[in-house]
Formats: C-alpha cells, structure tokens, sequence
C-alpha cells in the first residue's frame, strides 16, 4: 500500500470492490475496462470503481482505483488523476432512489445480451439445480429497452422505470443493473442471473424452449439465506481468484 493510499477511507470496503470487480472478469461476466460496482458508505456517499491513466481492467482493479463521490457525481476526496465512469448515473441515483439498496452492479454479461437480442425471456426454467438463481428469475426480471449509456440522471430514472422494485434488469443492447444488500449478494446475484441466460441459450440451441417450473415447486423451494447464498459463494469465489493468483495487489 502506498502512503498515499494509506491516508484513504473505508480501504477495507475499497479492497472488498476491487476483488469483487477482479471476479466479475473471472467469471466472464465483464471483458477489459467496462463495468463497476458501487457501494453505499454513508448519506449521499458512495465508492465506485474509477478509471486512472493506467487503467488495465477489471481483471486487475486495485483498492487505489476505488473513488469517493456523492450520488451526483461530485468527487469527495482530493484529486489522485482517476476520472468517474461515465455511467455514474445509474449508480447514484439507484442508490438515490432504493434506500435499501447498498450495493449497485453494472456488467455486460455475452449470455444475456444474446438472449435479449433473441427475445429470450429469463424465466425460473429450473429448480432446485440452482435455487438462488431460479428465485431471482422467480422475482422477475425486467428488461430496459434502450441500447444507450446511463450518463445522465434521465436515463437512469428512465431505467429504474424498469428495474423497479426487482433485483436486476436487462438492458437490452447493453448488459444488466443488479441490485443488492451487500457488494457480496449483488456479485451473486449478477453471477447466477448469468447462469439463467447460459441455461436460457443453451435450450434454445438445443432446439427446446424455456417455460418457467409449477409455482408449486418454486414455493418448495428454500429461503437459503445470505450467509449460504452471498456469504459462502463470495467465499468459494475469492479462493478461485486466490488459487489463480489474483487475490494480491
């Protein structure tokens, strides 16, 4: 860590951005430089990942990458040569809006644009196979039609139109929104709605077509609980970027 570094608040919840940002492109779900997640840290605060004049992807995202703003997009911090996404928007004002909400996630999963492109619906098309991802889909999930950059607050009202008071929305053209209580659920939260679209494209290039199980099986379906659901994924999810080696900085 660089004295500089050292001097930065909350470096314990910029580490946590940086690994979670580092699994997204393990797992596929963001390639190169595009995406982030943002995490709620008090009234009208927020730290998302930011671009700096080395910026070499999500894949090797640093705690030093990691920027304080407010949900507008003001900096409030002093000036370390890292400029704020373009997409900040959509991040401030879910925060803005949702409350509840601490944790904000915007990837471009390849599985999902597809199926959207398809006119794919993601539909709790299994069960017990994956029941936090069959539960998400269960929750519906809604689809923003517009192909453009959330850049302003317009557009990010327009999408939230959308989102809800759902969990994740498509957009369509684009990638997805993924809401959550934690940078941890909604890291597994984008993961398994990916594993949706995958299973979603693959029935259909197998010639089938996805229809969503009995509501009867759904209710038997078990609340597992964050510390299985969130908890112990984020865990399985940073050993496999620690065996692979990307767990330093």
């Amino acid at each position: 860590m660089s004295s500089q570094a050292a001097q930065l608040d909350f470096w314990a919840e910029r580490e946590k951005i940086a690994l979670a940002c580092r699994i997204m492109a393990m797992e596929g779900i963001v390639e190169a430089t595009l995406g982030h997640i943002s995490m709620r840290v008090g009234d009208n605060l927020m730290l998302i990942r930011s671009r700096g004049p080395q910026d070499a992807g999500l894949f090797f995202a640093t705690p030093e990458e990691i920027c304080l703003f407010d949900f507008s997009g003001n900096p409030m911090e002093s000036d370390r040569g890292f400029t704020r996404p373009v997409e900040l928007a959509l991040h401030g004002e879910t925060l803005r809006k949702r409350p509840e909400v601490n944790a904000v996630l915007h990837a471009h999963p390849p599985a999902v644009l597809v199926a959207a492109l398809s006119e794919l619906e993601l539909l709790p098309c299994f069960g017990a196979f994956n029941i936090p991802a069959a539960q998400l889909a269960a929750d519906g999930i809604p689809l923003f039609p517009r192909s453009v950059l959330i850049s302003n607050p317009e557009l990010a009202h327009d999408m939230l139109d959308s989102l809800g008071e759902h969990k994740a929305c498509v957009l369509k053209g684009h990638g997805i929104t993924v809401v959550g209580d934690s940078v941890e659920q909604a890291l597994v939260r984008a993961l398994n709605l990916n594993i949706v679209a995958k299973i979603t494209l693959e029935v259909a290039q197998a010639g089938g077509k996805t229809t969503s199980i009995p509501q009867e099986d759904l209710d038997l379906l078990p609340d597992l609980g964050a510390s299985f659901n969130d908890l112990g994924s984020w865990r399985y999810y940073l050993a496999k970027l620690r065996r692979a080696g990307f767990d330093k900085w």
